[in-house]
């Protein structure tokens, strides 16, 4: 009997010195190819960026049409995007807080 290798969506299949690079770049903590390095806290800090970014871009837009050189569209679109963008980070925030709380209530 012979154990296969693992099949990936779409039918590839992960070759052993692709695992044994993927293992050792992690250990390393380096990305493996194809993919990203870094924690938890690495991912947030690059999501507020995104985020702040956004604001900075809507404002920028909106200075613009201020200005009276900017599209009126593009300053609805990024004003949008920056909507949302600020809804999905306090919802992110509330279920943080609610996941904090319930664990604070957890008994010893």
């Amino acid at each position: 009997m012979t154990v296969g290798l693992p099949v990936l969506p779409g039918g590839a299949g992960v070759s052993p010195l692709q695992a044994a690079a993927a293992y050792r770049s992690t250990a390393e903590g380096s990305a493996p190819a194809g993919g990203t390095a870094g924690d938890f806290g690495g991912a947030l800090a690059r999501a507020m960026q995104d985020g702040v970014a956004t604001g900075t871009a809507a404002e920028r837009q909106a200075m613009q049409a201020i200005a009276g050189g900017g599209d009126l569209t593009a300053v609805v679109q990024a004003v949008s995007r920056a909507e949302l963008t600020l809804q999905t980070v306090t919802a992110i925030r509330d279920r943080v807080v609610q996941a904090y709380q319930d664990i604070m209530k957890m008994p010893i």
